[in-house]
This record gives C-alpha cells, sequence and structure tokens, in this order.
C-alpha cells in the first residue's frame, strides 16, 4: 500500500485524513482547539503532533506522502531557527489597515492586498513591532506548520502566496513587491503538492513512519474543501459553511478586485475565484449551542422568507462581498422567538451567498451552474433549502465535505 495523509488546520480545530489509492478513507483523526485559546503557537504544535499520535500505527508505516493546509493569510515571523518571534496575525486580524495607505501608492490598483487581512498588509503591521528585529522568515501557517514536518525554512505554496502579493500567473514575485524592500526572507513559492522534502528523521523515529515519506507543499482550507468536493468544470462552485462562509467558484478568468475581497487561486489551466465573509458558523454558534441549532432549524419553514434583513457578524468588518474592515454587524431587531431569529440570521447568510455569486459573475467569471457545499452548515437541512430558495440553482453535498480529505488528494498527486 501507497498512502496518503491530509491535514486540515481550519478556523474552528484540525483533522486529518489517511486515504489509500483509491481515494478511500482509511482512518481520520481530529484536534480541537480549546475555548480562548491565546498561544496559537503551542495550541498548532500540539495539535499537529496529537493528528500525527493519532493515526493507527499499521497505517503510519505505509504513509508515502503529507500535505498541509491552513487557514489563508495567517502568518507569523520566525527566526533563522524557524522559532516564531511573536503572536501570529490569523487570517481575519484587521490590523493591516494600517498599512493600506502605503501599500496603495505601490501595489497595482484593486489588488489582493489592498485588504486589512491581507498577508502583505499584515506583514506591514508587524514591520513596526520590536519583534520583528529579530524576524528573519515570513511563514504562512501551513509553511510553518509543513517546517516542522521536513525542517526546511522558508518554502510556501502559490495558493498561500498569492495574498502576500505573489503574481500567480508569471509564477514570481513582482517588482512592485520588490519596492517594498522588506527586510527578511519571503518565502520560495512551489505549486502545491510539490514534493519538498522527506519527513525529519526524529519524527520517522517517534512515530513509525517511513523514512522515505515525502511532505508536499500545501494549501489553503477552503481551496481544500473545494479540491475534496468533486467539482471539477467551469461554472461549478463550493460554499464552504465553517465558521465563515466562502465561496469559490471555478472559471476560465481570472476576477481580481480588492473593492470586494475578490481574488482567483490558479488551478491548474483554471481559476478558482471567490471570497470569504465572516458570517458563517461562528455567529450562529454565539446565539445557539449545537442542539439548539438543530432543534430550531428542524422547526423552520424554509420555503417562507424571513422578514428579517440582517449582517450577521461577531465585530465590525467583513471581506467579501463587502470589503470595509468597519463594516458594523446588523442584528436587530431580535424578536423574542428564537425560531424566528434563527431563520432570519439563516435567510440574512443565504443573501450574503446569493449577492456574493451573483458579484463574481457580473465582473466576468462562469456563469454558476451548480454549487457544492463543505463545512458543518452542509449538514443543516433548513439552510440548504432556503440557500437553494435565495440561489435558485442545484445545491449538492460535497463528495466528500471534510477539507482534509482534499488536502490527502494533493499529497497524493491526484490534484
Amino acid at each position: 500500500m501507497n498512502l496518503s495523509f491530509g491535514i486540515d488546520f481550519g478556523t474552528s480545530g484540525a483533522r486529518g485524513v489517511v486515504i489509500d489509492e483509491e481515494g478511500a478513507i482509511l482512518s481520520e483523526m481530529r484536534h480541537c482547539w480549546q475555548t480562548g485559546t491565546m498561544d496559537w503557537v503551542k495550541c498548532w504544535r500540539e495539535a499537529l503532533w496529537s493528528l500525527l499520535g493519532q493515526i493507527p500505527g499499521v497505517l503510519r508505516r505505509e504513509i508515502g506522502a503529507i500535505a498541509i493546509n491552513g487557514t489563508s493569510s495567517t502568518i507569523l515571523l520566525t527566526d533563522e531557527a524557524g522559532e516564531p518571534v511573536d503572536a501570529p496575525l490569523l487570517y481575519n486580524d484587521g490590523r493591516g489597515i494600517t498599512a493600506l495607505g502605503r501599500l496603495s501608492q505601490i501595489a497595482p490598483p484593486n489588488h489582493t492586498v489592498l485588504s486589512a487581512t491581507s498577508s502583505l498588509a499584515k506583514l506591514l503591521w508587524m514591520q513596526e513591532l520590536p519583534s520583528f528585529a529579530k524576524a528573519r522568515y515570513l511563514l504562512h501557517q501551513a509553511d510553518w506548520l509543513g517546517f516542522l514536518l521536513h525542517g526546511k525554512l522558508g518554502i510556501s505554496d502559490y495558493h498561500n502566496a498569492l495574498k502576500l502579493g505573489y503574481d500567480v500567473e508569471k509564477l514570481q514575485y513582482p517588482e512592485w513587491l520588490e519596492q517594498l524592500q522588506i527586510p527578511l526572507q519571503l518565502p520560495q513559492v512551489l505549486a502545491p503538492g510539490t514534493a519538498i522534502g522527506e519527513l525529519c528523521p526524529q519524527i520517522v523515529a517517534e512515530f513509525g513512519f517511513k523514512g522515505d515519506c515525502l511532505v508536499v507543499a500545501g494549501t489553503t482550507d477552503s481551496i481544500a474543501a473545494f479540491l475534496a468536493s468533486g467539482a471539477k468544470f467551469p461554472g461549478e462552485a463550493v460554499t464552504s459553511l465553517g465558521s465563515t462562509l466562502v465561496l469559490k467558484l471555478l472559471s476560465r478568468r481570472r476576477i481580481e478586485d480588492a473593492r470586494y475581497g475578490i481574488y482567483s487561486h490558479r488551478l491548474g489551466d483554471l481559476w478558482l475565484t471567490g471570497g470569504a465573509s465572516n458570517t458563517g458558523g461562528a455567529v450562529l454558534k454565539h446565539f445557539f449551542s449545537d442542539v439548539e441549532l438543530v432543534r430550531l432549524s428542524a422547526e423552520i419553514d424554509p420555503t417562507q422568507a424571513s422578514d428579517l434583513d440582517y449582517y450577521p457578524l461577531l465585530k465590525p468588518g467583513d471581506r467579501f462581498p463587502i470589503n470595509d474592515p468597519q463594516l458594523l454587524p446588523r442584528l436587530e431587531p431580535r424578536p423574542d422567538d428564537n425560531k424566528e431569529f434563527l431563520h432570519g440570521l439563516l435567510e440574512s447568510m443565504a443573501r450574503i451567498e446569493t449577492r456574493g455569486y451573483e458579484l463574481l459573475q457580473k465582473l466576468g467569471a462562469d456563469p454558476l451552474t451548480h454549487i457544492y457545499t463543505a463545512g458543518g452548515g452542509a449538514a443543516n437541512p433548513a439552510w440548504t433549502a432556503i440557500r437553494q430558495r435565495c440561489l435558485k440553482l442545484p445545491i449538492l453535498s460535497s463528495i466528500n465535505t471534510e477539507a482534509a480529505y482534499g488536502t490527502a488528494l494533493l499529497a497524493m498527486g491526484r490534484i
């Protein structure tokens, strides 16, 4: 057997999937974040080791390749030994807004980096920190986790590097980026799935992996969810209903427009265009327990539209389809009936999703044919029915809803 292991570091926890050469799942494992986690570096390291330890020993000895996905634009700075010099900035951290004035003088109009949450905006903000003097490398979350496995510093993939300003069409850093003269090492960028190196000998010895097990360049969590879905043709899309709401539409045309938080990832000869909103499951879980969500959703009549018009956010700021770091949440009026409140939230999120897809097509993406759904929200029939009514298109469950599965396919070379 030649097995592959895919690891997903998402917004709510880490997951792993071991698959065989036919793509069948042989084992799954997970590690949830502790509520109120502050030390993310420690948390990520523990999660990675936890996932490796959960793989049945008989399978570990057969794994030939490992790939990792991480949340897009989650970055950290490390010293020359790969140790973080400060806390990471997470995917939704908007402190980079202070760098947008400087960036807009250099980057092309409406470029992906012209967002408060882009990797490059975050890097410029971090450049002002006292700890920056000790920094030698900028790494994305997936890059650093990969480094823990293969031991090679400063390597990324062109999915993670997109929001750093890397030109995924020309496969090089653009000249305008070099004008910033950032005094540290930007990552060497590889195609996702490219072999980087073998597992470190100490990991092989500790966990009983094969000595020639390869670690390959990874991807982002939302692209991994797309890869897992089974979508392959222009016009097919994947909505990831996790803590956040992420839209990906496969298109023959590349769409980039920072005014709306829209960007395109390269996927072979096609483009994966879309964006990510801060609305989603995290808002629902703020107001309702998992048990309440199931019970109340079952009481909703999804054929009837809710009159409540919300913009469900937990704090100010959204990225797509409205890219405004100051956008205020709209969660009033709140009815006394919790079922009505949940109905209003689900309906409003469906409207945001619909608006996002309409915007992508208006800007030139391929016409939407049908939508696959990934993430925890895919298991909510009422939400699915509401979305189908708003979108007026077939909504299918992804062939596999776990981003870790898409990452395992990437490790195997099936993408």
